[in-house]
């Protein structure tokens, strides 16, 4: 008697899962918000009753951890350098309960979603269709709430949605499932957890448009695969991987170094900030492209003739030299010339219009974010 396929089960499971999906994204939505979290504890318990659960007993786990931060956070680093080009937005969710709610049901469906990839990836135990159609049904499940809500209603319309979330998601979920595959759920936990909520756990994020953000999160997921798949070249060779860890250690601390450096300097939040000079109003000192690091913890009684100070006049942030100061009624007025400029500025500034001392000056740095902006 001819014995049956061990993998009929688990691809009619994905079948009916993905038909579910279906009916959710094109004609009635019944899975968004907590409804998707409770859907996916209630397909693990599906997995758990019929198929019973895989435990990850892979090897190199702490390892990728390890790669997994380091490239993050060189993507980091690189995409807030980025920002200096294309210009900063404060991050959503300001209200504590939104925060809560939108960090909390992400993490929720992240963590079964990937324990639910990693069961199923298991039961299929490398099986080229089940791993195709598991691949098609998570980047359905990704896209169920965004399809019901999404309009079709031209060409154009259909080729946003595909640049703006169908590719994303397709590298994303390529990514996973190798990952899974490969060292089990809990590094695809960690890697989707930051790159999902870093945009709202961080003061700040670079603004690019969206089809440039399209393409920066459709490549990242790509490029972390295909160092994760050299890596796994090497695996046999045990020195190879021992030298490979100890330069990621070293690398993960000046990474990680960086990135704070730089989200320090350009949130805003705190007290040293980074403003790219716009005009080359205080030549020879400060050139137009430049980048002043400004200090502010304003002491209005300390400023003195001469100190260079960043105002806020009529929405621009202007970078000028105090060339006067009056002390009238309780309150600190400041009289302020370019140092390129004939005569004094023909406003008076005000205390309240000062964001800060200036500090240092970086040569250049900023000029792709004034040549983008004077486009």
């Amino acid at each position: 008697m001819k014995k049956k396929n061990p993998y009929i089960r688990i691809f009619i499971f994905l079948v009916l899962l993905l038909i579910t999906l279906v009916i959710n994204s094109f004609i009635y939505n019944f899975l968004s918000n907590y409804y998707m979290v409770i859907f996916l504890v209630f397909l693990l318990f599906i997995i758990k009753f019929f198929y019973g659960f895989e435990k990850d007993r892979h090897r190199y786990i702490k390892d990728v951890i390890i790669t997994l931060f380091i490239y993050i956070f060189t993507f980091l680093i690189l995409y807030y350098l980025f920002g200096l080009i294309v210009s900063f937005a404060k991050s959503g969710y300001y209200t504590l309960e939104l925060f809560i709610n939108f960090t909390l049901r992400t993490f929720l469906i992240i963590v079964f979603r990937e324990l639910l990839r990693y069961q199923v990836l298991n039961k299929c135990d490398g099986n080229s269709r089940v791993t195709i159609l598991s691949i098609i049904t998570f980047v359905m499940l990704d896209l169920t709430n965004v399809i019901y809500f999404y309009s079709f209603n031209d060409n154009y319309s259909i080729f946003i949605f595909i640049a703006l979330y169908l590719l994303p998601f397709i590298s994303n979920n390529l990514l996973a499932t190798y990952l899974s595959k490969k060292v089990g759920y809990k590094p695809v936990i960690f890697f989707m957890l930051i790159i999902n909520l870093y945009p709202f756990l961080l003061p700040i994020i670079p603004n690019p448009n969206r089809y440039l953000a399209s393409i920066i999160n459709f490549c990242f997921p790509l490029v972390v695969l295909y160092k994760q798949y050299m890596f796994f070249k090497k695996e046999d060779d045990e020195h190879i991987v021992r030298d490979y860890n100890k330069k990621n250690i070293s690398w993960l601390f000046v990474s990680f170094t960086i990135t704070v450096v730089l989200v320090y300097f350009t949130s805003g939040y705190f007290r040293y900030h980074a403003i790219a000079v716009a005009s080359g109003s205080m030549y020879p000192i400060i050139n137009k492209g430049d980048v002043v690091i400004i200090d502010k913890d304003i002491k209005y009684d300390s400023f003195n003739k001469g100190d260079v100070i960043a105002f806020n006049y009529s929405n621009v942030i202007i970078v000028h030299r105090i060339v006067n100061i009056v002390y009238d009624r309780g309150k600190y007025f400041f009289y302020t010339k370019g140092d390129a400029n004939k005569n004094n500025d023909n406003y008076v500034i005000k205390q309240d219009m000062i964001e800060g001392k200036v500090k240092v000056k970086v040569p250049l740095v900023g000029y792709p974010t004034v040549w983008l902006n004077e486009m």
